[in-house]
């Protein structure tokens, strides 16, 4: 099966949003369980440690990344269950985002954003993301993992369009 994108850029005053949309049959308190609690973040994103709270960092292992990497990540905002923002800095650079939940057609829809500077990266940063909420999404259905390559390169040129509008 092939990955339905659904990032879009949105300009912001300090650089772009880049959001990313999954909706789920399950009650918030549900979702934000799978995003918050170690077992269950494990099956898609990678487990973590430390006692998390605003202002603290716990660290994540990112388990789908080649070496399984621990990395750590803030906690700036935790507001269950409806909004998590978190950052963190790597070699890569440093990463805001926030993940929203809402309530919509007797279910709940997860809004990712990803706060950038500018969109350099974006053709690669976005098909990363579509791939973990994948993976979150077959972690909670039960249903296979996808394959990266799926999402990149194959994604990349999409996202880079994204750009251009």
């Amino acid at each position: 099966m092939s990955p339905v994108p659904t990032g879009r850029l949105f300009r912001t005053d300090t650089g772009v949003d880049l959001v990313l949309t999954r909706r789920f049959r399950a009650p918030a308190e549900d979702v934000w369980a799978s995003l918050t609690e170690p077992e269950r973040t494990a099956r898609w994103f990678g487990p973590w440690e430390g006692q998390a709270a605003p202002g603290r960092s716990v660290k994540v292992r990112m388990v789908f990344e080649e070496g399984a990497p621990w990395m750590e990540m803030r906690i700036d905002a935790c507001e269950p269950p409806r909004h998590l923002a978190l950052s963190t800095v790597d070699e890569a650079g440093s990463w805001h985002t926030e993940l929203l939940l809402s309530d919509v057609d007797g279910g709940t829809e997860l809004r990712f954003v990803h706060h950038l500077r500018g969109a350099e990266g974006v053709g690669e940063i976005g098909p990363g993301w579509e791939y973990y909420l994948d993976l979150l999404v077959a972690a909670r259905d039960g249903t296979a993992r996808a394959e990266f390559g799926a999402y990149y390169p194959a994604l990349k040129g999409r996202y880079e369009a994204l750009t251009a509008e």
